[in-house]
């Protein structure tokens, strides 16, 4: 049993970390996590406060998958993350995030471990995303819900990124943009049922220059989108 009082396949782990696969994000991770301090210190700020509302209903232990250099893991209180990026995972744990080597579609934990598994901009950079959001909902217990932070491809700041994508952008080039409805239907076939949706981030890209509240409910204006699902009760006959 670890620290944080779930059980971790051992064996997985470690040989996910001693025979760790090169992530794009490995040479970029400097870069990746001064954006939060800098010209995306304001969005971050609008983004945190969105998903700290939706904190207390949300099911304890917490893991991020695609915790990144663990900005929203230290902001949330998120105590444990997964990453394939070594540097990455240096950065989170440095914030204090228990953050292991590995991706989102392998086995590193028991089944029913987790209370809440977050995505946050982590679904687009996935190679197999009905993966990740099958094994997210092996590792749920029962009641548990998986909380996704979303850039639509249908969004404003979805075109936005699609059109640096094709320019050949050093992050987004690995981009996969999604739909709503395209992100609903993963859900629904990775046994969860959506409960909840908040949209913010309604100003352009470029163009953001205050704190703004979120709304309740799917905006097709909205720049980011949060989506809570519940995992399905399996029902035996």
């Amino acid at each position: 049993m670890s620290p944080t009082g779930y059980q971790t396949r051992k064996s997985n782990t470690e040989r996910r970390q001693n025979n760790a696969e090169w992530s794009p994000f490995d040479d970029l991770a400097t870069e990746y996590d001064a954006w939060f301090d800098k010209e995306g210190s304001l969005i971050f700020l609008i983004e945190v406060k969105a998903f700290k509302s939706l904190l207390p209903s949300l099911l304890k232990p917490w893991l991020e998958i695609g915790v990144g250099s663990g900005r929203f893991a230290q902001a949330l209180g998120i105590g444990t993350g997964i990453d394939p990026s070594i540097k990455l995972v240096e950065m989170a744990r440095r914030r204090g995030v228990t953050a292991f080597l590995g991706r989102g579609d392998q086995e590193l934990f028991d089944e029913e471990s987790f209370g809440t598994v977050f995505l946050i901009v982590t679904l687009c950079f996935l190679d197999s995303p009905l993966d990740v959001l099958k094994e997210a909902n092996r590792i749920l217990i029962p009641g548990g819900k998986i909380v996704l932070g979303l850039v639509l491809k249908e969004s404003p700041w979805g075109q936005f990124y699609q059109a640096q994508k094709a320019q050949g952008h050093r992050f987004y080039k690995y981009a996969t943009f999604y739909t709503y409805e395209e992100v609903l239907a993963l859900l629904e076939q990775a046994g969860f049922s959506t409960e909840k949706v908040v949209s913010m981030l309604f100003q352009k890209p470029g163009k953001v220059q205050h704190v703004e509240k979120f709304k309740k409910g799917y905006f097709p204006d909205a720049g980011f989108t949060i989506i809570v699902a519940g995992k399905r009760e399996v029902i035996t006959i």
